[in-house]
């Protein structure tokens, strides 16, 4: 199968080509087509995945394609990048964020399901060695009665704000905590910020947003049998884990996961941006 990216300047964009093109990692799959933001982009990002083509309109690799990955830095571009090939019946991988606003990707959602094509987003992080050993030990304490998860995000972001890497810590919650989040609270200190989830079952939930934090992400988590944290690394090559997963999809048509799990992230990432603005409690829509 043939997959076209549309974006270049984010990193994931060279990385994942790379494993597909270079390491031939996954089989059956080839990156032919690239559109960058920029002709420096699209060629770094070409000649570091080696991808033959470069197009100077994403809309030119329609019929050259057999699917798509979205991929740039703000969420608010990836949507309309991915519509005119959903609507040609094309399977998309948005990366994370899915998108900037919960309403449009209902809609976009809502299509892809009338349409009959796979869609799918997520974060590479819930793939990796190290969150498959956290979610070993959240059995082994019996389940989790609160929780805590620590990562770099910068809530002034150009590219989205909290949207841009708040998605890693907030799919990572969810994963671990549950979905039913039904609002948030964010305090500020410093360039530093704490993002409350608060859940319908009464468990409250801190995501330390680090500006600056080089480190790994983590997660304490306590359960009835006990306590733990789990610093989470990358797996040696930690974009393989998720590029299975959509090649995946490409090659059967199925999404590897629930579409309401795709947008419940982006539900709570709106949430925390109006709290970053606010101070207040923000429902989550």
């Amino acid at each position: 199968m043939k997959i076209g990216i549309i974006g270049a300047e984010n990193t994931h964009s060279a990385a994942i080509s790379h494993t597909i093109n270079v390491n031939k990692a996954v089989r059956g799959f080839t990156v032919d087509y690239l559109w960058g933001e920029t002709e420096e982009f699209a060629r770094k990002t070409a000649e570091k995945g080696q991808i033959p083509n470069i197009v100077k309109s994403p809309r030119a690799m329609l019929g050259k394609i057999d699917a798509l990955i979205v991929d740039h830095r703000h969420a608010r571009y990836h949507l309309p990048a991915a519509l005119p090939f959903l609507k040609a019946g094309i399977p998309v991988f948005v990366d994370k964020p899915f998108c900037y606003r919960s309403a449009e990707g209902r809609k976009f959602l809502s299509l892809a399901r009338r349409k009959g094509v796979a869609v799918t987003s997520f974060s590479s992080l819930p793939f990796q060695q190290d969150f498959a050993a956290l979610r070993q030990k959240v059995t082994e304490l019996g389940g989790v009665v609160g929780a805590a998860s620590f990562g770099p995000c910068d809530l002034d972001s150009q590219h989205g704000g909290v949207f841009f890497y708040g998605i890693h810590q907030v799919e990572m919650v969810l994963e671990i905590c549950g979905y039913d989040v039904v609002a948030v609270q964010v305090t500020r200190h410093g360039g530093n910020g704490i993002g409350q989830l608060f859940y319908k079952s009464g468990m409250t939930v801190p995501i330390h947003f680090l500006k600056g934090w080089k480190g790994r992400f983590s997660m304490t988590v306590i359960g009835p049998e006990g306590s733990h944290h789990q610093a989470l690394g990358h797996d040696k090559d930690p974009y393989l884990a998720g590029i299975r997963k959509f090649t995946g999809m490409f090659k059967t048509g199925r999404p590897p996961r629930p579409y309401d799990e795709i947008l419940k992230p982006v539900q709570v990432l709106e949430a925390l941006e109006r709290s970053v603005k606010t101070g207040r409690i923000e429902k989550v829509r």
